[in-house]
């Protein structure tokens, strides 16, 4: 029994010992140590799980006392990114101008783990003004302007994360707050830097090495009103099922991805041009103060199907080959309430000497979904304003194109991108008038 006893304290030791020398990755070392020992039959698994829980207290506990941090937290990690981008318009519509800008957007970030499966974050991003709201809630730009006048910061994340369930396959896990966005989805449905505001529930189970299913469910408030009773939300519900076949050494041959979901906006016609702020154009307006003419409750399909070789030339590792596409239809809407995309990515850029090349066609009519959640890049040139909406070139839905891309990694930590859309108004403002345009943006990436 004393050397048993002895056997644990030793085992114990080590593990806090190999955590002090690399804090950051004390998890993965000691889980490795145990299993080690459980593989040789010094340890049991009921003894295994039993120091595993020592260890994490006693690490929490000498952490603390290092750090003046409360002996819940066993981590603290600091991370965010700054892309700087020169960017080009091109009009087909001589009442239009040829512009250049140029912008960069910075993200930091710290995202606190906890014991007993809770975690929380906070991040900050650079934005532009939005009137009266704070910054702009899809887009993270800043543009280089105002003779290098002090740039504004805006919250960006501020969230809190509970993980109940982590075993036997089975994750479950609630959010409340400004979150990541929890929905896997496009940037035709939201734009990649829209973070909401609400709570959201998230659920996985992996039936077995192959195959795993998901849920997300979110509602996110999108204005309070404290003149009426009723606030606006969205509400929304994803059901995902992703595989992967084949298995080769160190990958699978194979990936597939599909997700089906709904989404709703209560009271959709409080959400007048003063409302919120106004950035895309778009949806079919009323007079007045522009209420939306109609709801949005539209249903959402994608699918993605991904070939793995095993090398290519000039790039690091297994190579991808990916086919993909989404469709959105609105019910609520009689008319021009759809919208789709298809396209194909060749490799993924992120990690050292990786690269990607890709191609999108995307079809987004006026009334498919509610235009402030869409992607803010894609746009095209309005001759005369729609109904709430000023003319020239604006991003938004009642838009059709092509996205050309190509990105390059030559560290983890820095990526090159090159973007091109090429787009015009499905239904352009006045009919007949020319809403063509060119946007070109180069980007340089640095995370960490």
């Amino acid at each position: 029994m004393k050397k048993h006893l002895l056997t644990r304290a030793s085992v114990l030791a080590g593990v806090l010992f190999s955590s002090a020398l690399a804090p950051t990755a004390f998890g993965q070392s000691s889980d490795a140590i145990i299993d080690k020992l459980v593989d040789k039959g010094i340890l049991t698994q009921q003894e295994a799980k039993e120091l595993r829980e020592e260890a994490d207290h006693a690490f929490a506990r000498a952490h603390a006392a290092k750090t003046g941090l409360p002996d819940w937290v066993a981590q603290m990690r600091i991370g965010g990114d700054i892309r700087g981008r020169a960017e080009h318009f091109i009009s087909e519509n001589t009442a239009n101008v040829d512009r250049t800008r140029y912008r960069y957007r910075m993200r930091l970030g710290v995202t606190i783990t906890m014991l007993d499966n809770v975690e929380a974050g906070l991040r900050l991003s650079s934005s532009e003004p939005s009137a009266s709201f704070g910054g702009d809630p899809i887009s993270g730009n800043t543009t280089f302007s105002g003779n290098g006048s002090k740039k504004f910061v805006y919250l960006d994340l501020a969230y809190g994360k509970w993980t109940p369930i982590n075993s036997g396959g089975l994750t479950l896990s609630g959010t409340v707050g400004k979150m990541e966005n929890p929905f896997v989805v496009s940037d035709m449905v939201f734009d990649g830097d829209y973070t909401p505001e609400g709570a959201a529930l998230q659920a996985s189970y992996q039936l077995n090495d192959h195959h795993t299913l998901k849920f997300n469910g979110a509602g996110f408030v999108l204005n309070e009103l404290s003149g009426l009773r009723a606030d606006t939300f969205m509400f929304g519900a994803q059901a995902r099922w992703d595989g992967k076949y084949l298995q080769r050494e160190g990958y699978y041959l194979i990936e597939s991805a599909l997700g089906a979901s709904w989404y709703g906006i209560n009271t959709a016609g409080s959400l007048t041009n003063g409302a919120v702020p106004n950035v895309n154009v778009g949806n079919t307006r009323g007079g007045g103060s522009n209420p939306l003419a109609y709801n949005y409750n539209p249903v959402v399909i994608d699918a993605a199907l991904t070939y793995h070789l095993p090398g290519m030339p000039l790039y690091n590792g297994v190579f991808p080959v990916k086919l993909a596409g989404e469709y959105m239809h609105n019910p609520a809407a009689p008319n021009n309430n759809t919208g789709w995309w298809m396209g194909v990515q060749f490799g993924k850029a992120g990690k050292r000497r990786t690269w990607e090349v890709g191609y999108r066609f995307k079809h987004l009519e006026a009334d498919a979904w509610y235009e402030e959640f869409v992607d803010s890049d894609f746009g095209a040139y309005y001759q005369a304003g729609q109904t709430g909406g000023a003319s020239g070139y604006r991003a938004g839905t009642n838009v059709e194109g092509h996205i050309f891309k190509a990105s390059y990694s030559p560290y983890d930590s820095l990526t090159f991108a090159v973007t091109y859309f090429m787009t015009d108004l499905i239904n352009p403002s006045p009919a007949g008038s020319k809403s063509g345009m060119g946007r070109l943006q180069v980007d340089a990436n640095w995370k960490f």
